[in-house]
């Protein structure tokens, strides 16, 4: 974990909001009929990554709360990953486009599963001055 102080220094986190971004303006070209479907799924899925991210990393002293936020950070990316493709068969987003951010999500998804995987490298252990009263 290094030095890292805030969610907002992870890797993995800049990639998530740098790709909810992306797909923010990608889908406002995308046909007014899409707006409360498609257009708000794709928008909701892709923010909920990093904000699950961030909640994650406020949850660092209770590793299955840490792990259980990072699993729902990747559920979500999974999720956004199905949108995409759904965009890219109706032809809102060019199958250049589609493929990109989907990669970008597998980076994303692969720092998850290795933060899942490990936990004790990303929680804070509990010492005398931060363990609950017994």
């Amino acid at each position: 974990m290094g030095s890292i102080r805030t969610f907002k220094e992870l890797r993995v986190w800049q990639g998530a909001m740098a790709v909810a971004m992306e797909i923010f303006e990608l889908t406002k070209r995308f046909p007014v009929e899409e707006r409360y479907s498609l257009t708000d799924q794709m928008r909701r899925s892709s923010r909920s990554v990093a904000a699950n991210i961030s909640e994650g990393w406020r949850k660092r002293r209770y590793p299955a709360a840490f792990v259980s936020k990072l699993s729902d950070a990747e559920s979500e990316a999974a999720e956004t990953q199905t949108w995409l493709e759904i965009a890219r068969r109706c032809q809102y987003l060019t199958d250049a486009q589609a493929e990109r951010l989907d990669q970008q999500y597998e980076e994303i998804l692969s720092q998850l599963v290795a933060m899942i995987s490990k936990p004790e490298q990303w929680t804070i252990r509990p010492t005398p001055s931060n363990r609950p009263p017994t």
